[in-house]
């Protein structure tokens, strides 16, 4: 039984650490880029290609910490089953 409380709580709380991680790593990417670009204009073109490939790094394990979750969430018992379950142990 604890064995699937905690499969819910990682399931509630990964993805959300995950995407929270995520926009913050790349709001500071883009910040740093932009700073970069600021400073030396000409730079321009090579600085906005590493911006969005680092941004497509960020986003691909957002992606893969959604593919988790739903992993995870398929791994869930039906509700009614771990109220059975509950009600057959008192």
């Amino acid at each position: 039984m604890i064995y699937f409380m905690a499969l819910a709580f990682a399931v509630g709380l990964g993805v959300p650490i995950a995407v929270l991680g995520a926009g913050l790593g790349q709001g500071r990417a883009a910040a740093a880029a932009l700073e970069a670009m600021a400073r030396q204009p000409e730079l321009q073109s090579k600085l906005q290609t590493s911006m969005i490939l680092a941004l497509v790094f960020i986003e691909s394990l957002v992606i893969l910490s959604l593919l988790v979750f739903l992993l995870l969430n398929g791994k869930m018992p039906d509700a009614a089953a771990v109220l059975q379950a509950v009600s057959a142990n008192k």
